[in-house]
């Protein structure tokens, strides 16, 4: 059995800098077209020079005669200006936003701390440039349970939000729980939307716990019960055009993640279409697929659909335990195990 689709690209990405871009763009470029970058580098990625700089840096790691096109973000902070959202509109390089609650995730520090009080009139110009605003949907209030902040976070934040500015465009990134789905099926179609992870679609927490503790599955937001993993499973399957890949690969060196305080992030990318199409599959849903890989994210973005095709094949390969470069070994989610679809080189 063997699937023809359009190229997917993927709607939220980690490919780091120096050493880790250049032993990972690879794998994500191999078989996405574009795909939107993180940037929560260290010092993060806040002015519009500084993603043009960033955006450099992975066109050069890139491999010879790739075609991959990164579409980089701005990190938000407290300080960002409507003016600087002027000038990234204007750079044709810069996409989007991304909101990080201070303290939510790795390399979060600089992030927000008051969206309303600190960030509004740059919320407003990005309603005027049509720039979409990517969420880190968690609150960081300590006294929340953290299998809670993804909720908590769309109830006191994301939801009156939207109530203040309808116009703007918002993507709720890795959503992870009931709650987010029905949220975004709630809000007007084409204004807010999510990407969705292999792993919130394939893992629930037991996942964490398998066999003794698995820091190769602990990401931020954190895997959640086996009844958010069905509803988001449910969501993507459904043909839903509010719904789109993002893997949110993150990868660290293996002794940041198996130490005494482990790093947060799944590195997917070798495996993520894999795992998408074993999603699809078990749902009786792969008619679907393509529009969620493949349509749905540049739909959202306002941007041309990619023209050449990929194909998945019903084949079976084993995922290597880990891949090893000069600073060290990263392992990929599904180290060691066998998959089902195979995706072979692009076609014209």
């Amino acid at each position: 059995m063997e699937l023809s689709i359009t190229r997917p690209d993927d709607w939220h990405l980690h490919l780091r800098d120096g050493e880790l871009l250049e032993a990972v763009v690879p794998h994500s470029s191999h078989h996405f077209g574009r795909a939107i970058i993180m940037p929560n580098l260290k010092p993060p990625v806040t002015t519009t020079a500084a993603a043009v700089s960033y955006r450099q840096s992975i066109l050069k790691a890139l491999p010879e005669n790739s075609d991959f096109t990164p579409l980089m973000t701005l990190y938000l902070t407290d300080t960002t200006s409507p003016n600087e959202i002027k000038l990234a509109r204007e750079s044709g390089v810069v996409f989007a936003v991304k909101l990080y609650p201070a303290g939510a995730t790795t390399n979060s520090q600089e992030g927000v701390t008051d969206l309303f009080g600190k960030c509004l009139p740059v919320l407003e110009e990005m309603v005027q440039q049509n720039m979409p605003l990517l969420v880190h949907g968690e609150v960081t209030d300590p006294d929340v349970d953290v299998f809670d902040r993804e909720k908590v976070f769309i109830d006191t934040v994301l939801s009156p939000l939207i109530q203040k500015l309808p116009q703007l465009k918002v993507v709720m990134e890795h959503i992870t729980t009931k709650d987010a789905v029905n949220f975004v099926q709630s809000c007007r179609e084409g204004f807010v939307a999510a990407t969705v992870t292999p792993q919130h679609l394939a893992l629930n927490r037991n996942s964490l716990f398998k066999g003794g503790l698995q820091p190769h599955s602990y990401c931020l937001p954190v895997l959640k019960r086996e009844i958010h993993r069905q509803a988001i499973v449910s969501a993507v399957t459904s043909g839903s055009k509010r719904f789109f890949l993002g893997t949110d690969s993150a990868p660290h060196e293996r002794t940041k993640k198996e130490c005494s305080c482990g790093c947060a992030g799944v590195y997917n990318s070798p495996v993520a279409l894999s795992v998408y199409a074993k999603i699809f599959e078990e749902a009786g849903a792969l008619d679907k697929l393509e529009a969620f890989t493949s349509f749905n994210g540049p739909d959202f973005y306002g941007l041309p659909r990619n023209t050449s095709k990929i194909k998945l094949s019903k084949t079976q390969w084993k995922v290597p335990s880990s891949f090893s470069f000069k600073f060290g070994e990263i392992v990929p989610m599904s180290a060691g195990e066998t998959l089902d679809w195979l995706p072979l080189p692009l076609s014209p």
